[in-house]
């Protein structure tokens, strides 16, 4: 079963990879076990950079083809018009309170702008996750984009801890494809132990291979070397696209550097006042909305749809049966993996993305029903960075690390089985899947930073901050409070009424027209616009 390059970049360019292992990922707060306090890695202010680095002239060449960690693939395709893209590599230090000690490279892509005598500057994109190469990912979605290079060059990189960027390395293929293979929502005390102890062995590998990048891979670091890539572009401001976990990482740039904000939008936007369990508990929900939402557009089209049910509670009944009947007895799948509940579950995330990719939920769940498990296990694979050869890229790796680098958040088993009653009420689908997902850190061996990240801006220039009614995975109301939190005249609040992941990337006209106007001619849409 070959899965769709559209699918797989959206499954890269996401808030929380909807891992059994890594739960949430955006910032989270409380308390509990943890490990040593982060070096350098949550100081309220910027820190100094040696002027080496500040000065660095960067070579720019042909891209190379992806390697594993960024998720493989072929050189990416040349730009609309025929221009290629080229990639570099930028020092930065991997800790902001030693400037002139140990560095690190990170990785860089760009298209250069069509109109260099109208060039604004670089518009620097950051596609989420946390985990997602966006050296990969911007070459994927480099037409959606095209529009923006009329004066921008446009400016992606895998954050420290991501692709080729000192990825994080833990666990190897053979030892990911067990682990997804077991149940990711233990039932009995047996269950418990072996789920417990899978979270164990996987932050251990993390520790063996990784363990001095560790306590730097966090959000404040990746922002500071957000603004070394500006000075080392040459641009007095940084103009900036973030989506999903990126806003988030654009919200804490705001902070720090809040003079150095030139036009920038926010798309898919992450509640910065929601600690880990107050998001996943706001992706729950989220998530049981597109599926409501999924399953109503089943059961109106009648016969059209393949699943049976004459409502969507009917549809939903049935997909419910389904998955208690893999949990007993998983069906064939691809190769030698069945397709089990807990991966049947992680497929039917997968394709609430993005309403384009309903069809294939339908498809996937008819032929599971028959016995056949491939489409769902493929829709699986995308959301978990399994190529089809049989590699997994480090985008989980990255994802828990640079989770548990920012959040402080820790639960204990008790915990975890105290909350999941309220999972369940705001997921039937859903909770219990992203409940158990809050022990992705326990153990972890570096203490997080905050509880929830200060996003407050005082002085920037405007951010357009967009929020979609109907996104799964950053549910609409993080749109507001960001804004709230950027404070009074920063955030500029758009309202997309659609469905999937993202507003800009539905291919709305008016969205389309807003951000377009505001990054290409410096025009802000009035606060509270609404597209439809």
């Amino acid at each position: 079963m070959r899965t769709s390059p559209a699918l797989r970049a959206a499954a890269l360019a996401t808030t929380a990879v909807l891992l059994p292992l890594a739960g949430c990922s955006d910032g989270g707060g409380g308390g509990g076990e943890g490990g040593s306090t982060p070096t350098g890695a949550s100081t309220a202010s910027p820190t100094a950079t040696s002027q080496e680095l500040a000065t660095q002239k960067l070579e720019w060449s042909a891209c190379p083809a992806p390697n594993v960690a960024q998720g493989g693939g072929e050189s990416p395709s040349p730009l609309p018009g025929g221009a290629v893209w080229e990639c570099s590599f930028m020092d930065v230090p991997l800790d902001y309170a030693e400037p002139d000690g140990r560095t690190i490279e990170l990785a860089l892509i760009r298209g250069k702008a069509k109109d260099q005598k109208r060039r604004i500057g670089s518009l620097l994109f950051n596609f989420g996750g946390p985990g997602a190469s966006g050296v990969a990912t911007l070459p994927a979605f480099g037409a959606d984009y095209d529009r923006l290079r009329a004066r921008y060059d446009l400016v992606s990189f895998d954050p420290r801890g991501v692709g080729r960027s000192e990825g994080v390395e833990c666990a190897d293929d053979a030892q990911l494809d067990a682990l997804y293979q077991e149940d990711a929502t233990p039932d009995d005390a047996a269950e418990e132990k072996e789920f417990v102890q899978g979270q164990k062995d996987f932050i251990a590998t993390c520790k063996k291979n990784s363990g001095a990048e560790l306590p730097y891979v966090g959000t404040t670091n990746a922002a500071r070397d957000m603004d070394l890539m500006r000075t080392v572009l040459g641009d007095d401001k940084l103009h900036y696209f973030g989506i999903s976990y990126g806003t988030e990482l654009g919200g804490v740039y705001a902070h720090l550097y809040p003079d150095k904000v030139g036009r920038a939008v926010f798309d898919a936007v992450v509640d910065p006042t929601k600690d880990a369990e107050q998001s996943s508990l706001g992706q729950a929900h989220g998530f049981q909305l597109a599926f409501d939402n999924f399953t109503k557009n089943c059961a109106d089209r009648g016969d059209e749809c393949a699943l049976p049910g004459a409502t969507g509670q009917e549809v939903q009944q049935w997909i419910a049966d389904l998955l208690a009947q893999l949990e007993k007895e998983p069906v064939d799948g691809l190769g030698d993996r069945p397709l089990t509940q807990t991966l049947a579950t992680t497929g039917i995330a997968s394709a609430l993305y993005s309403k384009e990719t309903w069809p294939l939920l339908e498809q996937g769940l008819d032929e599971a029903e028959g016995g056949n498990g491939a489409l769902l296990l493929a829709l699986a694979d995308s959301l978990n960075g399994r190529s089809e050869d049989g590699r997994y890229d480090n985008s989980n790796a990255a994802n828990i690390a640079i989770n548990c680098a920012d959040s402080k958040q820790r639960f204990t088993l008790e915990q975890t089985k105290a909350a999941l009653p309220a999972f369940r009420k705001a997921s039937p689908m859903f909770g219990e899947y992203l409940g158990w997902g809050l022990m992705s850190c326990t153990g972890w061996p570096v203490a997080g930073a905050w509880e929830t990240p200060d996003v407050s801006a005082p002085g920037s220039a405007p951010i357009l901050v967009i929020g979609n009614t109907g996104d799964p995975a950053t549910p609409y109301a993080g749109a507001r409070a960001m804004v709230e939190q950027l404070g009074t005249g920063v955030g500029v609040e758009l309202t997309y009424k659609g469905e999937g992941h993202g507003a800009y990337n539905s291919k709305n006209a008016c969205v389309q027209r807003a951000v377009d106007g505001y990054l290409l001619n410096g025009t802000v849409p009035k606060s509270g616009t609404v597209c439809e």
